[in-house]
């Protein structure tokens, strides 16, 4: 992440926020309301990165330079996005992130309606757990995440499944049309 003008740090939170692949948490009323939208993979890409780089949003840090980085990764099949769309076909939420071998990292996600961004988590699990993922890395356990079932884990035990996830994970994963 930038931090500053001139410099890009690493994080390493620990503990480290992971979805559990079996242990995703879709509430009654998230059931009913990912209805609304139509749900679909790695046709918006850039307008998803462009979304969660919103300046107005707080934390930002998505930079173009960023933005132009994972712009390439997504044409080399490295990086894919989940996009939310509602009835008219706006894009109202979505995610992306990195997907190495049985391991995605999913490096941001934005909603401009209720529950979009959710929606787009339980999609991306659903679509991970076809594909046969193992690790579903989210950085930190927000209450937002932890509401999908997102838990805290040390680093240690992070650093395991990540070991195990990227076992024989030395290409981009299968392309879906």
């Amino acid at each position: 992440m930038p931090a500053g003008r001139r410099r890009t740090v690493w994080f390493s939170p620990d503990p480290r926020g992971v979805i559990p692949l079996d242990g995703l948490h879709v509430s009654r009323s998230l059931r009913r309301t990912r209805h609304r939208f139509e749900v679909r993979h790695d046709t918006r890409f850039s307008e998803v990165v462009a979304g969660c780089a919103d300046p107005t949003r707080p934390g930002g840090w998505i930079t173009t330079a960023f933005a132009r980085a994972y712009a390439r990764l997504h044409q080399l099949g490295w990086a894919s996005s989940v996009e939310c769309l509602d009835e008219t076909g706006e894009l109202v939420g979505g995610l992306y992130g990195v997907r190495i071998g049985r391991f995605f990292a999913g490096e941001s996600m934005f909603h401009r309606v209720t529950d979009a961004s959710k929606v787009a988590v339980v999609a991306a699990v659903e679509r991970l757990r076809e594909e046969g993922a193992e690790l579903f890395d989210v950085q930190w356990q927000t209450p937002h995440l932890a509401s999908l079932g997102a838990i805290a884990i040390a680093r240690d035990d992070y650093l395991e499944r990540l070991a195990a996830a990227l076992d024989g994970g030395d290409g981009p994963p299968p392309e879906h049309t």
